[in-house]
């Protein structure tokens, strides 16, 4: 097999998050945790005009909610949200030259100083952020 054909990986190699690090898996997760966020904020908007059809039909479909299904929905719009806002924060400040350090000569090979471990701590810590969000946000929603 040829090197050509050996690069070639497609859409399977850039998902892979181990071949990247955690910057990768950060890049991933802040595109799905907006898209979840997208898709929660137009659920949203839907559930929210229910109120137009009174009490009854705001009560019937308010019910849906609150099953277990509805719990854990709620507890990952949580995290979602919670990681897409420190992560946001992080790339915010990252382009604004915080946290990034001096540049250096650009001598072979390369090491950028903008993926430094500041940021990667903070990757780790929007994670486990999201992480205690969405259990304190279980612990709540089931009455524990």
């Amino acid at each position: 097999m040829s090197t050509v054909d050996e690069n070639k990986e497609g859409i399977r190699g850039m998902a892979n998050p181990t071949r990247y690090g955690i910057e990768r898996l950060a890049y991933w997760l802040m595109r799905l945790s907006g898209l979840g966020l997208l898709a929660y904020f137009v659920a949203h908007i839907y559930e929210t005009s229910m109120i137009l059809k009174g009490k009854v039909g705001w009560d019937e479909f308010l019910e849906l909610t609150q099953t277990t299904e509805g719990h854990i929905i709620l507890a990952l719009v949580i995290g979602m949200s919670v990681f897409h806002t420190v992560n946001g924060i992080r790339v915010m400040l990252g382009q604004g030259g915080v946290g990034v350090g001096k540049p250096g000569r650009a001598d072979y090979p390369y090491i950028s100083k903008s993926q430094n471990y500041r940021h990667k701590i903070t990757i780790y810590s929007a994670i486990v952020l999201a992480a205690i969000a969405m259990m304190y946000g279980l612990a709540v929603m089931f009455g524990e």
